[in-house]
């Protein structure tokens, strides 16, 4: 082979491996754009409330004008490209010449003025959209029966409390907020460490939680479901366990959930459970944690008085199971380092009636 050839071998293998690598990247968005439009539970590209909609409607305008746009500029570069190989395949060497076409040059300062001037355009419809879709999301529901919650930020787990003007209507729970379908619902968003963000992609868009300026927002879900959200702010070690959920359901159901939270938890009913509340008040559970109806009434760890009601512990990060309960409850640390909650070692037939008392507590 002369030295002549080596270059042309070496840019094949180069343009092969170009090639590849644009046709992996290319299958990968769009994996990831079938795995997010299924991924039902929080997905932006799934909306089930107002504003979901309008940011979804919002990114699709942008998806689309803007594949056009680059549809049209890659074409018009391929035709470029193949015209001007053509003309030197086909046209023996000559000179270069420094007079030029007055026609052609004005058919080339026509066809620039009117690129700047549709990208011009195209960036004033992106910039009114954009504006328009923040207007609508960010105003006030035009709702007389507007559900009020508060919601606390904590390192790394939320406190959700449902304001009432009768103190005793309250109800305080945690990583689990109920809200009924087709009803504005104002979030009080407050954090007291570092900041943390609010974000249910199926509902709205993210709200930052800052220390020291409370903040407010509202969303709705139009249809029932069980929408994930997340903290998407990096707030310390644990900032990827630190998930709730919303279960949008009808109003009646609602309703029925609500007045179940507002009573004190169930008093024990068998032996093993009666031991299991002792094993509770005695151990320092009782100065982290509140069970309305006993002396339990810690505030710096979530409230427990209806714990096996929800679905999962640890703030999304276990299923609501009695392994993983007894797990958690054993050696927090081991499952999510760095959390507030410190181990505790206890007997296995005192473990066993403390799971037994908090998978009560429904």
């Amino acid at each position: 082979m002369s030295h002549r050839g080596r270059p042309r071998h070496r840019t094949t293998r180069s343009s092969h491996a170009t090639r590849f690598k644009c046709l992996w990247w290319s299958l990968t968005v769009v994996l990831f754009a079938v795995i997010s439009a299924n991924a039902s539970s929080q997905s932006a590209l799934d909306p089930a409330g107002p504003q979901a909609s309008r940011i979804d409607g919002l990114w699709r305008l942008m998806l689309y004008l803007l594949s056009a746009v680059f549809v049209a500029v890659m074409v018009v570069l391929l035709v470029a490209a193949f015209r001007r190989r053509t003309q030197v395949n086909d046209q023996p060497l000559k000179p270069v010449l420094l007079d030029t076409d007055p026609g052609q040059d004005r058919r080339i300062s026509r066809t620039v003025i009117s690129a700047i001037a549709l990208t011009i355009v195209i960036l004033f419809v992106l910039l009114v959209s954009s504006f328009l879709v923040g207007s609508a999301i960010n105003s006030a529901p035009v709702n007389d029966n507007v559900l009020t919650i508060e919601v606390t930020g904590h390192q790394w787990w939320w406190d959700v409390r449902y304001d009432n003007p009768i103190p005793s209507q309250m109800v305080t729970t945690a990583n689990e907020l109920h809200i009924p379908v087709g009803r504005p619902v104002i979030f009080k968003l407050i954090s007291n460490d570092v900041i943390h963000s609010f974000w249910v992609p199926n509902l709205h868009g993210k709200t930052d939680l800052v220390p020291g300026h409370p903040i407010e927002t509202w969303m709705q879900a139009d249809r029932p479901g069980i929408y994930r959200g997340q903290c998407a702010e990096f707030c310390g070690f644990q900032h990827a366990h630190m998930a709730f959920a919303i279960v949008a359901e009808p109003e009646e159901q609602f309703r029925a959930w609500y007045a179940s939270q507002l009573n004190s938890a169930p008093a024990p009913s068998t032996e093993s459970q009666s031991r299991g509340q002792q094993v509770f008040l005695s151990k320092p559970c009782i100065m982290c944690h509140r069970i309305q109806g006993t002396d339990a009434g810690g505030r710096a760890g979530p409230d427990l008085t209806h714990v096996a009601s929800r679905q999962s512990i640890g703030a999304g990060t276990l299923q609501n199971t009695r392994e993983h309960l007894a797990g958690w409850i054993l050696d927090p640390q081991t499952i999510k380092p760095g959390n507030q909650m410190p181990p505790n070692p206890m007997s296995a037939d005192d473990l066993n009636a403390l799971l037994d008392y908090l998978q009560s507590l429904k």
